[in-house]
């Protein structure tokens, strides 16, 4: 894994963008196509705004899979991923292909159907984040990093559902679904390179724990550390807590 700390979180914005744009627009030239895990939440917001609007990206080449929704949740909530995605990304660009998590359908044919279609070819890039509990996708700690299927059903702890009320997605955090679909780690994981864009204070305590802790299922998003693509982009905010010889570590 490799850090980026930009002097301000629109610095990582466009850095973060930047790097996405030159691997999804090289895995097109090369095979013809590419294929996306894009990640949503307020974090991925800014990335996601001046990704969509920088040039030469082929988008109906295209294919999208999304990490984590809610069981039970209606496309209409402002909460839903699937509503997230489509207004900022899929149909702002064009994508033609891609494959959605029906919270309102019955999980388990869900996660067969679009685990399916993600285990079918390798994962060329993952846009992910970082939970303010140290969280990849829904995979709270303790996280399962063995589970080798491409989706899971897990609960949110409460640090979870508190970062999504905070974040303004709910009016109440007793509306805040308890249960959701989850790319598991393994699969995330397995992704050729990895773009995680993780600005705001918020997220300062997780970061430390994931770049300076052990790697460890109670800091699910620690495991990045053992994946040779990944590049972790931080603002000041984010990276407050960590030591100087982290970042020197890590920006190596």
């Amino acid at each position: 894994m490799r850090l980026e700390l930009c002097p301000s979180t629109a610095v990582l914005a466009e850095a973060a963008a930047r790097q996405a744009q030159h691997l999804l627009v090289n895995a097109i030239s090369e095979k013809g196509c590419v294929r996306l895990i894009a990640a949503t939440g307020a974090s991925q917001l800014k990335f996601l705004e001046v990704l969509t609007d920088l040039p030469d990206i082929q988008w109906n080449k295209v294919e999208m899979f999304h990490l984590d929704e809610y069981i039970g949740m209606s496309e209409a909530h402002p909460a839903s991923f699937r509503r997230y995605l489509r207004s900022r990304l899929i149909e702002k660009v064009g994508i033609h292909n891609y494959h959605l998590l029906d919270g309102t359908r019955a999980p388990e044919e869900v996660m067969a159907e679009v685990g399916a279609a993600i285990q079918s070819q390798p994962i060329d890039v993952a846009f992910v984040g970082i939970g303010e509990n140290g969280h990849l996708a829904f995979n709270d700690p303790p996280a399962d990093f063995n589970n080798q299927a491409p989706y899971t059903i897990v609960t949110l702890d409460e640090p979870c559902r508190k970062q999504q009320f905070g974040e303004g997605w709910f009016a109440t955090l007793d509306d805040v679904p308890h249960r959701a679909i989850s790319m598991t780690v393994r699969q995330i994981m397995s992704s050729k390179n990895i773009v995680a864009v993780v600005p705001d204070a918020r997220k300062a305590q997780a970061v430390k724990d994931c770049l300076e802790g052990e790697i460890s299922p109670m800091h699910p998003a620690s495991i990045l550390r053992q994946h040779s693509s990944t590049t972790l982009y931080l603002d000041p905010d984010s990276a407050a807590k960590l030591s100087p010889a982290t970042i020197e570590a890590f920006s190596q």
